[in-house]
């Protein structure tokens, strides 16, 4: 009789949704030490702006100057050499690996065939079709139309939005799904999300979720109370500028 009571009231009782929190590291480049903070602190995804500056993809938030240090220097090369280290992997940690976000902020036509090569000559370190523990690409920014994207080689996979409508064979190109949290709430990261707010931003968590993607909002308020609640209400990835103090509160 018990046995029978027990399992009628796990039969009407929702079964909890766990959430595999992630951190991505908001502009990267910008800190005092790129990529290497990010990858200590075992960022999920690392973001570079990119642009294209004679022949060259450099690293910048906005027109850059002639000094601008460049993808291969800051990203690129040091991810091949760590591969080479760690005997295929990018970390001693088997479970450990990351994606880098490449936020194109020049005509995508011009960027990629240069990102395609600087990928290529390092195959290992950036093939996921590969490697399960390479290194996924994902460009945001200004990318392709989603109608094209299988066009583009496996070495690269794409952000996607929620406004996008995408088919089976071009879903499978899409690593996450993310949109500004100002389209759907001004709160400040103090007291309470309002009600309405949860209420617009837990539809499209649904929906991507649906669709069997993570999502990221950016432009979030940066604050550990901001980034408990996103994580309360279903939201994937955490966007943060913080990577070290995020980690730490998520935990």
């Amino acid at each position: 009789m018990l046995h029978r009571l027990l399992l009628a009231f796990c039969l009407t009782v929702p079964a909890a949704i766990t959430v595999a929190q992630q951190i991505h590291a908001h502009n990267d480049y910008e800190k005092p030490e790129p990529f290497l903070n990010a990858y200590k602190h075992r960022a999920d995804f690392i973001e570079a702006d990119v642009w294209l500056q004679n022949g060259r993809l450099v690293v910048a938030h906005d027109k850059p100057k002639v000094d601008a240090p460049t993808l291969d220097s800051l990203y690129i090369r040091p991810i091949a050499r760590l591969f080479a280290e760690n005997d295929g992997k990018v970390s001693a940690d088997r479970k450990y690996t990351f994606g880098l976000m490449i936020d194109v902020k020049d005509s995508y036509e011009e960027v990629l065939p240069k990102l395609l090569e600087l990928l290529q000559t390092n195959v290992t370190a950036f093939n996921r079709s590969a490697n399960p523990l390479a290194v996924q690409v994902i460009i945001s920014g200004n990318r392709p139309r989603p109608d094209t994207f299988l066009d583009y080689p496996l070495l690269i996979q794409f952000d996607g939005r929620p406004s996008e409508l995408y088919g089976e064979e071009t879903l499978r190109r899409v690593a996450l799904v993310s949109d500004s949290f100002m389209s759907y709430s001004r709160w400040n990261g103090t007291g309470e999300l309002s009600e309405q707010d949860e209420d617009k931003l837990k539809r499209v968590i649904k929906r991507a979720h649906k669709d069997g993607k993570p999502i990221r909002f950016w432009a979030i308020p940066d604050t550990p109370n901001a980034w408990k609640k996103l994580k309360k209400i279903g939201v994937d990835i955490i966007n943060t500028d913080k990577v070290a103090e995020a980690t730490e509160t998520l935990k």
